[in-house]
């Protein structure tokens, strides 16, 4: 799976985005490949009012800052502030499509998926955004072992999703790895 990742990532999106009012983020999907298969490394996020995200299951990653050089930049330094991991070390694969978050409303919010190798499972320090972090087995995932259905609190609305040692993937986080399995497939 990781060898046909290295051989069809690629790095399509390297220049600061545009000053258009639009609000953007970058991600890091951190993986690492054992014998049993690649992993990727998710968070839970702190509960914080007023996030939209709180508590949920995501890839480390946040907001572009007008002193982020670009969208890379802004995975890499969320992700030392968020898991205390350093990926200027780690080999970049490669970004994948651009994607919106459904409950980012009409404005909207670009994110922007930055694919990193590397070579061990690297422990991670969460910080006062990340309440918890753990490696998911992708190969298990792809295969379905942990295909499950989300409802959203105080709604009918369902949506794919995986659950794994307690912990509920869904939304953008598992569209997010929906293409990168894609990629490696």
């Amino acid at each position: 799976m990781i060898l046909r990742l290295i051989e069809r990532a690629k790095v399509s999106v390297s220049v600061r985005p545009p000053d258009d009012g639009r609000r953007r983020a970058a991600v890091a999907a951190v993986l690492h490949d054992e014998p049993a298969g690649p992993r990727v490394l998710l968070m839970k996020r702190s509960a914080r009012p007023g996030d939209p995200w709180s508590s949920h299951i995501s890839l480390p990653g946040g907001g572009f800052d007008a002193r982020d050089a670009d969208l890379l930049a802004a995975a890499i330094r969320e992700t030392q502030e968020e898991l205390a991991i350093d990926l200027t070390g780690a080999r970049l694969l490669g970004n994948l499509m651009t994607l919106s978050p459904l409950s980012a409303g009409p404005s909207g919010m670009e994110v922007t998926p930055f694919i990193f190798l590397v070579r061990s499972a690297i422990e991670p320090r969460p910080g006062p955004e990340a309440e918890a972090a753990f490696w998911l087995p992708l190969q298990l995932a792809a295969a379905g072992t942990f295909d499950g259905t989300y409802t959203y609190p105080g709604t009918e609305r369902t949506f794919p999703s995986w659950n794994f040692e307690g912990h509920v993937i869904w939304g953008l986080t598992w569209r997010i790895l929906g293409d990168l399995l894609a990629l490696m497939r």
